[in-house]
């Protein structure tokens, strides 16, 4: 994501960057953008606007930001981009797997059922499928999230994997209609 900051008639400026941190539970984070200065706020209802509740931290973001009395706020999201991962090793569940086979894997709509934190998993279902689809919590971060909530949208790759059905990338249900439109997807 390159650096853009051009104003528009009401004012906003694009402004780049990525995700300092995001607490879901205080409903608001921090972007630090690429031109420096002054820490961005996030809240969290801009980010739901965006059809995410979560964020990982280190996600790169190109935003329409605004200031305010109380300094610059994020006032839409345009684009999120997962943070990269250098040398993290992809799970064993995928090793069998041609990266370019996953990649072309279709984003199919879902829900999720739950998703647990802290024991780094949870499960979602495919719209009119009964099976879950099995959530792992390197998958949510390498996708850009921190967190998934019960009844949440989402567009998931999903594949046969030893332990079942799995998700090999997740997209807020918005995020994955706008890949779709622009002909790409996570």
């Amino acid at each position: 994501m390159s650096e853009m900051v051009d104003k528009d008639s009401d004012g906003k400026i694009e402004v780049a960057g990525h995700v300092k941190w995001f607490d879901t539970a205080k409903g608001f984070g921090f972007i630090v953008p690429d031109s420096g200065g002054a820490d961005i706020l996030l809240h969290g209802n801009v980010l739901r606007n965006y059809g995410q509740n979560s964020v990982a931290d280190g996600t790169r973001i190109r935003i329409l930001a605004q200031r305010t009395e109380r300094g610059i706020q994020a006032v839409s999201i345009i684009a999120l981009e997962a943070p990269a991962q250098p040398g993290a090793a992809p799970l064993a569940d995928f090793a069998e797997f041609d990266p370019a086979f996953l990649a072309a894997l279709p984003l199919e709509p879902a829900r999720v059922k739950w998703f647990d934190k802290a024991k780094g998993f949870g499960f979602a279902n495919l719209f009119g499928a009964p099976d879950d689809i099995f959530l792992h919590i390197e998958v949510l971060r390498s996708s850009g999230f921190a967190d998934l909530q019960p009844g949440e949208a989402v567009a998931l790759k999903v594949i046969e994997g030893k332990r079942g059905r799995m998700a090999t990338a997740i997209l807020a249900w918005d995020a994955a209609l706008h890949a779709d439109e622009r002909g790409g997807a996570a």
